[in-house]
């Protein structure tokens, strides 16, 4: 694929008034725009059958398609590239956007979780889209871990963490185990967890098992080793996406292809497949990310475009993104503003509570 910033600074100034016309007009309707549209909405007077010869050079460049047998232009995922790149105009936050996204995350007296959800909430609601916030990693040192019994094959690992908080996490224990194992193990990683948060004490344990094998039970062992697969499973990063607004992308969805691709990409949310790639996308900088179609292959399938943005806490460390997932057509200048502002507004609100 060639460079988009080349591509652009090689048009001249009819190619890319032409361009940047049919752009806005798809990211606004939706439909394949023709050219004698397009010679209505151009500053410049020019013919028809001109404006048609520029658009037939901007889509051998790539920039532009014919879908099915239309006479109109579309952009290709690589136009819009461009366009995002070299050519969007973001504005202002809207002040009514503004407005909506302040009272859903008025309150600040519930939960963190409880405050996140709102976030999603507002996300979808103020942009039509499809919502994901990723929650923050619990990094307070732990204070007391426990093992309980549910059944022969189900056991609960309790975490108790320095500041109150308390996770419960559902596992399968080895076979055989014993309540002497369990207290066993719980007694191994209480004596290894002081002053460690949860990312710290993973590294440690495992050093720690392979040191005292001959003096640690079978049994415990196992059940250390569960407990551990327990905390890092899928499920422990999973927890932490919320996706709100499902509905509005499948009522943008057209033909049944268009409906199963994005269903797809739900499951997949549901699954949380690709989590830590979510947060990867935030990682690489500071701001907003615009990442459309095949760019990100979580959204690659759904034909989807994302917008998002890290949030940070007091100590400027990246914690969690907030992002909308909409079509390929989205209104990017007014979905940019939305996206930064409500990640710099959770930033601020969890940096208040700490």
């Amino acid at each position: 694929m060639s460079n988009t910033t080349d591509i652009l600074k090689d048009l001249n100034d009819r190619s890319r008034d032409v361009f940047r016309a049919v752009v806005e007009s798809y990211l606004e309707n939706g439909d394949p725009v023709g050219s004698r549209t397009l010679t209505r909405s151009l500053n410049e007077k020019v013919s028809a059958a001109t404006v048609r010869n520029v658009m037939q050079d901007l889509e051998y460049l790539g920039l532009l398609n014919s879908p099915h047998t239309s006479a109109g232009r579309v952009p290709t995922q690589m136009g819009l590239r461009m366009f995002v790149d070299g050519l969007l105009e973001v504005g202002d936050l809207n002040v009514q956007d503004r407005q909506k996204i302040d009272e859903t995350m008025g309150g600040n007296t519930s939960g963190v979780g409880s405050m996140l959800d709102r976030v999603g909430a507002a996300l979808s609601g103020v942009t039509q889209g499809a919502s994901l916030v990723l929650t923050p990693k619990h990094e307070a040192e732990i204070r007391h871990i426990e093992f309980v019994t549910l059944g022969h094959d189900r056991a609960l690992v309790v975490l108790v963490f320095s500041d109150g908080h308390v996770e419960n996490r559902l596992f399968k224990p080895p076979p055989g185990q014993t309540p002497s194992s369990m207290r066993e193990a719980a007694n191994f990683l209480n004596a290894l967890i002081e002053g460690r948060t949860l990312s710290d004490v993973r590294g440690v344990i495992q050093e720690e098992i392979k040191a005292r094998q001959q003096q640690i039970d079978g049994l415990a062992r196992e059940m250390i080793e569960s407990g551990l697969a327990a905390w890092e499973d899928e499920g422990t990063d999973a927890a932490r996406l919320i996706v709100r607004g499902r509905a509005n992308l499948l009522a943008e969805a057209g033909a049944a292809e268009e409906l199963d691709r994005i269903r797809n990409l739900f499951d997949d949310l549901e699954r949380k497949r690709d989590i830590e790639e979510f947060l990867q996308l935030t990682e690489d900088g500071e701001g907003v990310r615009i990442f459309i179609g095949s760019e990100n292959k979580l959204f690659s399938l759904s034909g989807s475009s994302l917008v998002v943005s890290p949030y940070m806490n007091a100590d400027r460390k990246i914690i969690g993104a907030v992002g909308v997932i909409g079509p390929t057509r989205l209104n990017y200048g007014r979905i940019v503003p939305i996206v930064d502002y409500t990640a710099q507004l959770v930033g601020k609100l969890l940096s208040d509570r700490s």
